[in-house]
């Protein structure tokens, strides 16, 4: 691989008394599905990561020099992360729904990983990149495990394809209880002080055969191509994989780009039935006060971080099965203001979480009988230039012999247990497809 002897006679070249600090080394590759690359290493952690929109940049990472498990750990990353350039350090990780129900072994409720190998795929160039973190002195150990990751990178292989098979599956809570949930939450006296609640459920099915998370991530990726595409495999046992349509916030420099991404009605196929269908969602009551506790929240949590805010009229987004009411949030942020107090203040939105927001999640942790995990969590990655973080809905966690996944409603007054039922249905559809 050339990118690799590039990179290496970077490294022996570099000069002895080098200052340290952070350093990227980095040679342009030729290559093509990061899917395929990614799935061929032995490197772990293993991350995966692309933005929403189709000519948006795409990451890889492998390997881990830093790792931040804890809030005051990201607060202090994200206040030494703005003096870099451009090309500082990247940080990819990911937030629990829940910190105090983080659930799955190896994820936690926080982590965030420095790679020691990057790919990055802007514009249609990719770059293959070789990270370091070396100390004023005795560097020889941080250059020798920087050159062992390096020659250990292994060849692209193709994916075979995702084998369709037998599975068994168990709902967490079944119907049963979720129309008790239901009635509990739009129930007057209820309604009174916590007019909504997001309630999930954990569909695990029970694979006749091992399922690897690259092959079933691709597989999705391609039939819901206008969506966040990621995947976190910190050991070989488990991973978290999304297809998810919903931004939680982007930056560049002190520019903010969010959205309240809530209300949700289906599509049938034919162009016509899904243009009245979309026109249905705008003007249903039920799902435009779904949409408002979402979009109002936000901007009144943006307020003592930003300078300015502007709302968007709404609009659908339209997916493979699925459309979605959305409107979107710009801010100005003020000077000063880094990515934790962001992460702090948008996560969980209304969108997965519900209004208020500590009552609301007082409700779930008391009466939903899964953990979410990572499930309505928040991925992605921050440098001192930009971040992005996607609401990681629409996800599966994924272990040799299952796959756990996860769709959530809005429950506000007006809404039917048996209808929200359904659309935890559509909202799994299409992953479900990939596999039966």
């Amino acid at each position: 691989m050339l990118a690799q002897e590039l990179i290496r006679h970077q490294l022996d070249t570099l000069p002895r008394d080098y200052r340290g600090g952070f350093l990227r080394l980095c040679a342009p590759l030729e290559t093509g599905s990061f899917l395929e690359w990614i799935s061929a290493q032995a490197l772990y952690p293993r991350i995966y990561w692309r933005a929403r929109s189709s000519d948006g940049p795409e990451y890889l990472a492998l390997g881990s020099i830093h790792e931040l498990a804890s809030a005051e750990e990201i607060r202090r990353v994200c206040t030494r992360v703005r003096s870099h350039p451009d090309e500082g350090p990247r940080y990819y990780g990911g937030l629990a729904f829940d910190p105090c129900q983080a659930g799955r072994e190896g994820f936690g409720p926080c982590r965030f990983i420095l790679p020691r190998i990057e790919l990055v795929r802007r514009g249609g160039h990719t770059t293959l990149c070789l990270n370091l973190w070396l100390p004023e002195r005795h560097q020889d150990a941080e250059r020798q495990a920087a050159a062992a990751a390096l020659m250990d990178l292994r060849e692209p292989q193709p994916l075979p394809p995702l084998s369709r098979q037998q599975w068994w599956r168990h709902d967490s809570p079944g119907p049963d209880q979720w129309r008790s949930l239901v009635e509990t939450v739009t129930a007057p006296h209820f309604q009174a002080h916590t007019p909504k609640v997001v309630l999930s459920r954990e569909s695990r099915l029970t694979m006749s055969e091992p399922v690897s998370p690259w092959q079933m991530l691709a597989r999705w990726a391609d039939s819901a191509p206008d969506c966040f595409h990621f995947g976190f495999q910190f050991v070989p046992e488990q991973a978290f994989i999304a297809c998810s349509p919903e931004r939680l916030y982007r930056r560049e420099g002190r520019h903010l780009f969010t959205e309240a991404l809530a209300g949700t009605i289906r599509r049938s196929g034919d162009e016509a039935a899904d243009a009245a269908l979309a026109d249905e969602l705008l003007a249903d009551g039920k799902n435009r006060l779904e949409n408002r506790f979402v979009h109002t929240d936000i901007l009144d949590r943006l307020a003592p971080l930003a300078a300015s805010t502007s709302l968007g009229e709404p609009r659908i987004l339209k997916l493979r099965l699925l459309q979605h009411l959305k409107r979107d949030i710009e801010a100005q942020l003020r000077p000063g203001v880094c990515d934790w107090q962001l992460l702090n203040a948008l996560h969980p939105t209304p969108a997965v979480g519900g209004a208020p927001r500590e009552a609301a999640l007082d409700f779930i942790r008391r009466h939903e009988p899964h953990k979410r995990g990572w499930y309505a969590g928040a991925c992605g990655m921050l440098s001192g230039a930009s971040a992005e973080f996607a609401v990681a809905i629409r996800s599966a966690h994924v272990t040799p012999q299952t796959v756990s996944l996860y769709a959530g409603a809005g429950i506000v007054a007006g809404s039917e247990p048996s209808a929200e039922w359904a659309e935890l249905d559509h909202k799994i559809a299409n992953v479900l497809s990939l596999l039966a």
